[in-house]
């Protein structure tokens, strides 16, 4: 049974202190790092850029899974693949030219990514499906942290699913929102293979165990 990857959000760490949080995360099992990037005007909040993302590329060991929740992400694709992302998310909602914002991502040598906020339907990828390697799934209302996962996102996983498998993409989907130890299996039978945990992971007693609970989560999925 193939475990699903994990990605803790950074939005979740403690700032005052983010080595030692960093230093945990690669002794973790977590197979990516969430690096979410807010800019006040797309989403109600303002969160960290390229000097943040300077300074954990230089302590963290787990590649860089960047979401972009900005105003014409186009802008700054280049900046953010230059400065250590090794996937990339924009928001389908802030993207003019999807298509290419998407295939210059790929140029960049990054996985091109496209997030969907909760209203916004999945058959709206199908003419982009061939340039898509994730699928980020909002399972909140984005722009804060410490949400609890909207019931809504599941059957939207499950129709994402399908769209992928009828168009022969390998794209992952990766969920993002509330996820926790109790919801996590629901998602993956839905069709999740990528989980980005915040509070569920920093906000743990222990956050190793907390990962390497998520890591072996699909061991408790429903039939």
């Amino acid at each position: 049974m193939t475990q699903p990857l994990i990605a803790p959000s950074l939005l979740a760490a403690d700032f005052a202190n983010l080595q030692r949080d960093l230093e945990l995360i690669n002794r973790s099992e977590a197979d990516y790092l969430h690096f979410d990037v807010m800019d006040g005007e797309f989403v109600p909040n303002i969160s960290f850029g390229f000097p943040v993302l300077e300074a954990v590329r230089r302590h963290c060991r787990k590649p860089l899974d960047v979401h972009l929740m900005i105003a014409k992400p186009e802008r700054y694709i280049d900046a953010f693949a230059e400065g250590g992302a090794a996937s990339i998310s924009v928001h389908y909602e802030a993207s003019i030219h999807l298509h290419r914002t998407l295939s210059r991502i790929r140029e960049m040598g990054c996985r091109a990514g496209v997030a969907l906020n909760m209203q916004t339907p999945v058959s709206l990828l199908e003419d982009v499906v061939d340039v898509i390697d994730v699928v980020l799934v909002m399972t909140i209302n984005p722009g804060f942290g410490g949400q609890k996962l909207l019931p809504l996102s599941i059957p939207k996983i499950r129709k994402l699913r399908r769209m992928l498998t009828d168009a022969g993409s390998s794209a992952l989907i990766e969920v993002d929102g509330g996820i926790t130890l109790d919801n996590a299996p629901t998602l993956l039978s839905a069709g999740a293979d990528m989980l980005v945990a915040g509070s569920s992971v920093f906000g743990a007693d222990d956050p190793l165990e907390a990962i390497r609970q998520l890591k072996n989560s699909r061991q408790l999925m429903v039939a």
